[in-house]
């Protein structure tokens, strides 16, 4: 089983659906709404026109905030999840158009975006995978455009680090399968979010993609991120 191939993380999500705004709130936490804030926030605000993509949109937790410091921004979002293209459709601002497409197979046209974000989505990619996500975001930011990535990470300080483990590895699963009665759909979240380990190598692959790289940390190295621009 490859868990990084797309159609397994798909149906993982799909399945997820019903509860992920829930237990994506739990697994970081409580953070996720904070941590939302703040990554976005690595973005200059505008008052103009401009054209802003959600990438790995989810249920659209990001909307409102990219909303309040883009008021009169153009909105797209795009996933690949049926059910969360679905879900996030029948809660939407009419200010967004969703997309379903799978990021690395898309047909986005080039240098179309002035801003590109992503929350919580880099850890279900390979290192090819993150190579073709860079090579994208290069492709379809105008110049000077500006992007921000936020994922859940593993801390580096050690007791933090065994907390973290115990919590989204045990506990996590315990907590879905009150929710899904399924715990082995959010074990596997921790199985990426181990796997991934933190942003520092997605800095280097997005570097290599002639583009602006800065690295983001998040309450001790709990989550990581990488923001920048367009060279």
């Amino acid at each position: 089983m490859d868990i990084y191939e797309p159609e397994f993380v798909k149906r993982l999500f799909n399945q997820m659906s019903s509860s992920y705004e829930r237990m994506n709130f739990i697994t970081s936490f409580g953070f996720s709404i904070i941590w939302r804030k703040q990554f976005i926030n690595k973005l200059s605000s505008s008052n103009s026109d401009i054209k802003v993509i959600d990438l790995l949109s989810g249920l659209g937790e990001n909307w409102n905030y990219l909303i309040k410091k883009y008021p009169n921004g153009e909105f797209t979002a795009l996933d690949f999840s049926d059910e969360m293209v679905k879900k996030s459709k029948s809660k939407s601002s009419k200010k967004f158009n969703v997309l379903q497409q799978d990021v690395l197979k898309h047909n986005l046209p080039a240098k179309e975006f002035d801003i590109v974000t992503c929350a919580f989505g880099l850890k279900t990619f390979n290192d090819e995978q993150l190579h073709c996500l860079a090579k994208t975001v290069h492709h379809i930011l105008k110049e000077n455009g500006e992007f921000t990535f936020i994922e859940i990470s593993s801390p580096k300080h050690k007791l933090l680090l065994c907390l973290y483990r115990l919590y989204l590895g045990s506990i996590i699963p315990i907590l879905g399968k009150l929710f899904l009665g399924n715990p082995n759909d959010y074990r596997m979240l921790w199985t990426y979010t181990e796997n991934f380990g933190d942003s520092e190598k997605v800095k280097e692959i997005f570097e290599n993609n002639n583009l602006n790289v800065k690295y983001d940390r998040y309450f001790f190295g709990c989550a990581t991120g990488i923001s920048g621009r367009k060279l």
